[in-house]
């Protein structure tokens, strides 16, 4: 149902439920991520009137709570800061954790924030304008993964190949799509910074 992408990394796919509503994923080396995607997977939306927030954890420490997603805003980067925050060095895990709640409730949680990180409004959760800016790069970036590997897709998986997951109708994917979207999104956007910004990145 959710996806992950710490920057510089391939889409992390080791998802775990850990309750009724409630799930983790694990992150290795946290010191080294200084930006975290989390995404809706596929068209399967939140059910009406629900949201979700999203939380981090440190080894020893409470959660802390990044942001939310909505049918609204189906993906957000949240920055973590990497090793420039102490509390990160020298932990080998962390935990990054959504939670699924009545979007009321999500709203309540998002209101605690700063105001100038997020803001809820009305009866849907809107971001403060930084933030807008943010989940819509976000969204640029999550459709240009898509675009660029879904092209690689195969109906037949090839010999010795392991089947990671099946994308609907379009087949397999090679791993290896990911990298080198990765390594071309890198050198693009090294060329040209405002690459994203541009209708030419869909």
């Amino acid at each position: 149902m959710f996806g992950c992408i710490a920057a510089g990394r391939l889409v992390q796919t080791n998802l775990q439920q850990v309750d009724v509503n409630k799930y983790v994923f694990e992150l290795s080396d946290p010191q080294s991520i200084n930006h975290l995607v989390v995404f809706l997977l596929g068209t399967i939306p939140f059910e009406p009137g629900y949201a979700a927030t999203v939380h981090l954890l440190w080894p020893n420490k409470d959660w802390q709570l990044l942001g939310g997603l909505s049918n609204e805003k189906p993906s957000a980067i949240f920055r973590i800061g990497g090793g420039k925050n102490n509390i990160m060095m020298n932990q080998p895990t962390a935990t990054l954790g959504i939670s699924i709640e009545p979007i009321e409730t999500v709203q309540q949680l998002l209101s605690t924030l700063s105001s100038g990180v997020m803001k809820s409004g009305g009866s849907n959760l809107q971001h403060a304008v930084s933030m807008t800016e943010v989940g819509q790069m976000a969204s640029r970036v999550i459709e240009n993964l898509f675009n660029y590997v879904t092209s690689f897709a195969v109906q037949d998986l090839p010999m010795n190949g392991i089947a990671l997951g099946e994308v609907t109708e379009r087949g397999y994917l090679p791993v290896k799509a990911f990298q080198t979207w990765y390594n071309n999104l890198s050198r693009k956007l090294a060329n040209d910074p405002n690459y994203l910004s541009s209708e030419k990145s869909a």
